[in-house]
């Protein structure tokens, strides 16, 4: 079957690097390679990977949380009259 459609997409040109040099190490090129992924898809019914949530260590969890209760207003945030005041509270 002739490849006659066109598929236009913006990434990052780092990423666009990275994945290009990624897949010519396997020996196929970009467009190969979204077409795997396509026809892929189509034979999954769906993404052919499982999608999952990053998972964090307790201590950035903890700050996630933390962050988002202070957007909330459950968490009053801590503020600064001077740096130097910041300073001598972190304690350095």
């Amino acid at each position: 079957m002739a490849k006659t459609a066109t598929l236009n997409i913006r990434i990052s040109p780092e990423t666009k690097a990275g994945a290009e040099r990624l897949f010519s190490s396997f020996g196929i090129t970009l467009t190969d390679a979204v077409n795997i992924f396509l026809h892929q898809s189509l034979m999954e019914g769906g993404l052919p990977f499982e999608m999952k949530r990053p998972r964090f260590n307790a201590e950035t969890e903890a700050a996630i949380i933390e962050a988002r209760n202070i957007m909330s207003g459950k968490t009053k945030a801590k503020s600064y009259a001077s740096a130097k005041e910041l300073f001598a509270d972190l304690d350095i």
